[in-house]
């Protein structure tokens, strides 16, 4: 999961793109990059790290120019480094960058076809860079010396031809102008929004609403799925359905854990989604344990905060922030290392013990990945004085893996994959685990947004939309996710990363 913006302004948007990124820094921490365009030529600055310890003052101060993408990155499928920092570019045909959030499904069979018959060349093992060099090929076959809006959806159409997945990517032609795009499922998000200045209005893509906000951009819309908006350098908006067939189905694990809960996706408020989701707990449990000796229930910070106030109220107990959080640890689903996850849990949460001490605690938490966090935070509990350890997970079990872009774990590493609920509960240690019903999570979201053809519930059900995965696909992304795996990779990639970083350094 990554996080887009693109923009075009009146004046230099570098600083806007920065604060934009900082906004969107929990949609990626692996690393961060700014592209802008002034007087024909690309300005850029990107490598690992936080958007705050990417970009200095003198980095600043060079990426000059009216037209810019940004992007925040995570790793997928255990790659990382400097050298996989985005945007790319090519500069063939006029000079394109673009920056990518999601998963090509097809990227191996694309790559081939680029070199055999496309005749473009690849430097790094990123499907990001596949889609750039689909769109800049497509580009490139039209022929036109002065490309315009037209000329624009029509690479965007064969881009959509050519690629399957979950993908949204925002690019940039050299003086021409921003695009960006969605996928036919719109299963990863973008919005597009507006901004009068002094010198005339402004847009600005970005894949969560909340970006606008902060910078006084009024949102316009959601890019639909398969269309394509595009926002030439003197600051005209042109949209276009580039899909021949689509429908709307967002990942819903964006409403679980990944998107801020101040965020608008199609049209849902990721809020009430999870305000929602804590009173369908509270149904739950009340269905299935009526008479239940709940004393407090607490949240285990920060993404299940709001779940769990509304689980709290609907079965009118009290509400209690049990665990203090260490705001500069990162996000230990994020982290790559089961050792490195397991030392941050304790690094991150701190019990509070009166809120413990003979209390029998619901634990509340967004989703049970791989079950290492919860069951150290249970343990905690248990060590601050709770009598008995209940705990509820705001989503259903997951059970395999994500193929559009979430680096989840291998199916064998997913605590849940064919185990019970029973058999779960146990492993994490606690005296009772209750999970969201998927049915229930589904009508959450669905709530906000009737118009919605339904939702990405792959890591749920193993139902994926786009239907082309089958178990060899997801045999050999389970073999490049493995936690060795990324050892490996992380490793192969720090002598070059160190090399890429110096150049951007001096660039």
């Amino acid at each position: 999961m990554c996080g887009l913006v693109g923009m075009v302004g009146k004046s230099n948007v570098a600083a806007d793109i920065y604060d934009a990124l900082t906004v969107l820094q929990h949609r990626g921490q692996d690393a961060a990059g700014i592209m802008t365009c002034s007087n024909g030529r690309f300005n850029q600055r990107k490598r690992e790290g936080l958007v705050r310890d990417v970009f200095q003052q003198h980095h600043m101060e060079r990426l000059q120019g009216p037209i810019g993408i940004g992007h925040v990155r995570y790793p997928t499928a255990g790659s990382f480094g400097t050298a996989l920092a985005q945007p790319f570019y090519v500069n063939s045909p006029y000079g394109i960058a673009l920056a990518h959030n999601g998963n090509l499904t097809n990227s191996e069979q694309l790559a081939k076809e680029l070199f055999q018959d496309d005749l473009r060349h690849l430097n790094t093992d990123s499907d990001s860079e596949v889609l750039l060099n689909i769109f800049a090929h497509e580009m490139q076959t039209l022929g036109k010396l002065s490309p315009v809006a037209d000329d624009i959806f029509k690479a965007v159409e064969a881009v959509h031809r050519r690629c399957r997945g979950g993908y949204a990517a925002v690019a940039m032609v050299v003086d021409y102008g921003v695009v960006g795009f969605r996928d036919p499922n719109g299963i990863r998000p973008l919005v597009v929004g507006k901004r009068d200045s002094e010198q005339g209005e402004e847009y600005m893509l970005a894949s969560e609403s909340v970006a606008l906000d902060v910078l006084g951009f009024e949102m316009i819309d959601d890019v639909a799925p398969g269309e394509a908006v595009f926002i030439d350098r003197q600051g005209q908006l042109h949209r276009r359905q580039c899909a021949a067939k689509t429908r709307l189905s967002p990942c819903i694990f964006e409403h679980v854990y990944f998107a801020r809960p101040d965020s608008l996706m199609d049209g849902v408020s990721v809020y009430k989604t999870r305000m929602r989701q804590g009173e369908y707990m509270a149904r739950k449990i009340l269905r299935e344990r009526p008479n239940h000796d709940i004393d407090v229930v607490i949240p285990i910070p920060d993404t299940s905060r709001i779940a769990a106030q509304s689980l709290a109220t609907a079965l009118d107990i009290k509400f209690r922030e049990g665990f203090m959080k260490n705001r500069y640890i990162g996000r230990t689903f994020i982290m790559p290392g089961q050792s490195q996850r397991k030392k941050s849990v304790r690094q991150k949460l701190n019990p509070v013990p009166l809120e413990f001490d003979g209390k029998n605690v619901m634990l509340v938490d967004d989703s049970i990945v791989r079950g290492t966090t919860c069951r150290q935070i249970i343990q905690m509990a248990r060590d601050a004085g709770a009598a008995k350890v209940y705990f509820a997970s705001a989503a259903p079990p997951v059970r395999y893996p994500n193929v559009y872009g979430i680096d989840m774990p291998t199916a064998s590493e997913l605590i849940a994959h064919n185990r019970s609920v029973e058999e779960v509960c146990e492993l994490i240690g606690a005296d009772w685990l209750v999970f969201q019903d998927l049915e229930d999570l589904v009508a959450c979201s669905h709530e906000g947004n009737i118009h919605a053809d339904g939702f990405d519930c792959s890591v749920f059900d193993g139902n994926y939309i786009t239907g082309d995965i089958d178990q060899a696909y997801l045999d050999q992304l389970a073999a490049q996710r493995s936690d060795e795996a990324r050892k490996q990779s992380k490793a192969g990639l720090q002598e070059e990363g160190a090399i890429v970083g110096l150049y951007n350094d001096a660039s």
